[in-house]
């Protein structure tokens, strides 16, 4: 395998761990571009020491820690106040704010060994928390926690010591417990109950049965809808912010089944009046054994083409 084959090899992953470490999609396959870009100019220097995809990634590594040097976290809006209650009052935010992206699950490739051990570390609330991380502590963690590395080579990389990497991973981990849910919360049901639930949710949401998503919903459930920075929290409001903003009718909006970040997903559309259904958002659920615990819809019909999803579908 020459070396552009072994680059392509590792493409899936390396986006991944960037998106991890900047918490934007297009940024990560900004800085995987910068990183190939590096490793191309750089490869007389590669004593092979170490394996290409070991090299890949402190490149990796170095480049997003130069990015979040000048750039300010990515968020959400819980993590911005109080949640609101009033579905008419959704304004816009006073400062500028940088927004939380979904990671669409098709670009980890087909093999499911890796589906599977990214899911959880690339959970919408797990990168939200890692997001409160200063940068060389983020980077510490993924580098530990879900690449595996050992603390001598993570601080090789970072140019500090074993009990630094140590010490940031120990404080790390306590600020990812207190913020992220409990694993025993993240837990799916089981099939075929997984696939009724998504069906039901769909189903309502496109009539606007509002009955059926009450019994959906878990009572402590959230919305969040970025780039607006108002969200709702328990059932009650969660259902009065979509009885107001939904419009009643048939056929007024498709949603398109999809998966972002090791979670289920749907693709809003909204029926417009050239008799087309347009791109609107882009809904990441968090799915309990209880009912749907979250749903994070991303306001932004530019998402759509990194899911293989057109702007506009015809019914």
């Amino acid at each position: 395998m020459n070396l552009e084959e072994e680059f392509a090899q590792h493409r899936a992953g390396l986006v991944a761990h960037c998106y991890r470490m900047l918490g934007s999609l297009h940024d990560a396959e900004d800085a995987v571009q910068d990183t190939y870009l590096r490793a191309w100019r750089g490869q007389a220097g590669f004593e092979q020491r170490s394996s290409v995809k070991t090299w890949l990634y402190r490149i990796a590594t170095n480049v997003c820690l130069n990015v979040l040097q000048h750039s300010s976290r990515r968020m959400v809006p819980s993590a911005l106040g109080a949640p609101g209650n009033d579905p008419d009052e959704l304004q816009p935010h006073a400062l500028e704010v940088t927004w939380l992206e979904p990671f669409p699950d098709h670009l980890l490739g087909a093999d499911p060994a890796t589906i599977v051990g990214d899911r959880q570390s690339l959970r919408l609330a797990v990168v939200a928390a890692m997001q409160h991380l200063p940068p060389r502590q983020r980077a510490v963690l993924i580098l530990r926690e879900v690449l595996t590395w050992p603390a001598t080579e993570v601080a090789t990389l970072l140019d500090t010591t074993t009990a630094a990497v140590n010490s940031s991973l120990q404080r790390a981990r306590a600020e990812l417990a207190r913020l992220r849910p409990a694993e025993e919360d993240l837990s799916e049901p089981d099939e075929p109950a997984r696939r009724h639930l998504l069906d039901q949710f769909s189903t309502a949401l496109e009539s606007k049965d509002l009955a059926t998503l009450e019994g959906l919903l878990t009572a402590d459930t959230r919305w969040e809808m970025p780039p607006i920075p108002t969200w709702f929290s328990g059932r009650n409001d969660v259902l009065r912010l979509l009885d107001a903003k939904l419009r009643p009718g048939p056929d007024r909006r498709i949603l398109v089944e999809t998966s972002a970040n090791g979670q289920p997903a749907f693709a809003l559309y909204i029926h417009g009046e050239d008799g087309q259904y347009h791109a609107h958002s882009i809904k990441v659920l968090t799915v309990t054994k209880d009912g749907i615990s979250a749903v994070l819809a991303f306001h932004r019909p530019t998402l759509f083409p990194a899911f293989g999803l057109p702007l506009v579908h015809s019914r």
